[in-house]
């Protein structure tokens, strides 16, 4: 299976990484920021190193996390978790990234906060299109995409239609596919900032259909831009994904040279989602140039690889988060429906109280009004006695 590049709405554009100087410069801010100015800078600063040292970006991002909860900054706090959880994608911890992604959402939710739950709702669709569940990604994209071109934010929307791209591959309806990917593109050159994914993923296209030669061409033109910009993590998919292509044209020397090196990138940028697919490929490889045993070791290091991403225990996993967040959405529901009793029983004791007192001031008047006659009556029968 060749890598898709799916785009965490966070990063796009902004995963195009900041040059040492801004990254410097984000350092100096640092030093003075305080508060949720401080968690801002540890987040962007999240973003600045993610393609390059995930590792290092990781521990921004808890920083952020902690100093946000600290100072109860909310906003910092739905950050930080949506960041985590496109490290933790990136590392193919798919649990664990879903998990930071719903607690990301119901943060936004609680703070009306559009920009951000459209960004989180795309990023639940690209777990749920990594594991095959295409009725959910499709759902949750395009809640996000509808929601990003109400806001008219166009550096975002390059991530969405990328990902809308990804989505119509799976499901092998390639020409729409490809009008994604070229819209995303044409999107970025016109923002002044050429995306590579959109570009790699018209790869796929032709991969899908075939036209291994035509895929390469793609990703190489990917891999320029992605080395322009030192996009490690970029270039680790699109690495892999020409080794792949080599594999499937029948390539075996070419193949190891790309699969090799994107298995030793996988392990220093701990991008471990990207591991099955480069093990299954290195032995497919091993075995066409006749080293059936290593093949075969490489085989069992695939099989255990893969479970731990794709596994049934994840995929298990996903669902009960799905559950708790339909669960905590009907909590929600009820407690607004609690909240519009407690309004209407209030309305109507309202209504008890001044229907009450309004028989109360008609009883006075006419007691009033009675007083007032019988007084007169008395004096009236005193004069004709």
């Amino acid at each position: 299976m060749i890598s898709r590049i799916l785009c965490s709405l966070l990063l796009c554009l902004g995963l195009l990484t900041p040059s040492v100087a801004q990254t410097d410069s984000l350092l100096k801010v640092l030093d003075t920021a305080k508060n949720d100015r401080k968690v801002k800078v540890l987040n962007e600063l999240f973003r600045a190193n993610l393609a390059s040292n995930p590792v290092k970006a990781i521990g921004y991002t808890r920083e952020a996390l902690n100093l946000a909860t600290e100072i109860n900054d909310q906003k910092g706090v739905a950050a930080s978790y949506n960041n985590l959880g496109v490290a933790y994608k990136n590392q193919g911890a798919l649990d664990k990234a879903l998990e930071y992604y719903i607690r990301s959402l119901k943060i936004y939710e609680t703070l009306d906060n559009k920009e951000g739950i459209a960004t989180t709702k795309n990023n639940i669709a690209t777990i749920y299109s990594i594991k095959g569940d295409y009725g959910q990604a499709m759902k949750y994209l395009e809640e996000s995409y509808n929601q990003l071109i109400e806001l008219k934010d166009e550096s975002r929307l390059v991530g969405s239609l990328n990902n809308l791209g990804n989505l119509h591959i799976d499901l092998q309806l390639y020409e729409k596919a490809s009008e994604y990917f070229q819209k995303a593109y044409q999107l970025s050159e016109k923002l002044g900032q050429p995306f590579a994914d959109p570009m790699n993923n018209l790869g796929n296209v032709f991969f899908r259909q075939g036209n291994y030669q035509r895929a390469i061409d793609f990703y190489q033109k990917a891999l320029e831009i992605e080395q322009k910009e030192n996009n490690r993590l970029g270039m680790l998919g699109t690495i892999t994904n020409i080794g792949i292509a080599y594999t499937k044209a029948n390539q075996p020397k070419p193949a190891m040279q790309y699969l090799n090196e994107a298995h030793t990138m996988a392990k220093d940028l701990q991008a471990y989602r990207f591991v099955p697919d480069i093990l299954r490929n290195q032995a497919d490889n091993q075995f066409r140039l006749g080293d059936v045993k290593s093949a075969y070791k490489t085989l069992l290091k695939y099989d255990s690889a893969r479970e731990k991403v794709f596994g049934e225990e994840s995929s298990r996993n996903i669902a009960q988060m799905e559950m708790a967040l339909s669960l905590q959405e009907k909590e929600k529901e009820f407690e607004m429906l609690k909240k519009e009793a407690e309004i209407k029983t209030l309305e109507l004791n309202n209504t008890r109280l001044f229907i009450t007192l309004l028989v109360l001031i008609v009883i006075i008047v006419l007691a009033v009004i009675n007083f007032y006659y019988m007084g007169r009556r008395r004096k009236f029968l005193n004069k004709t006695q």
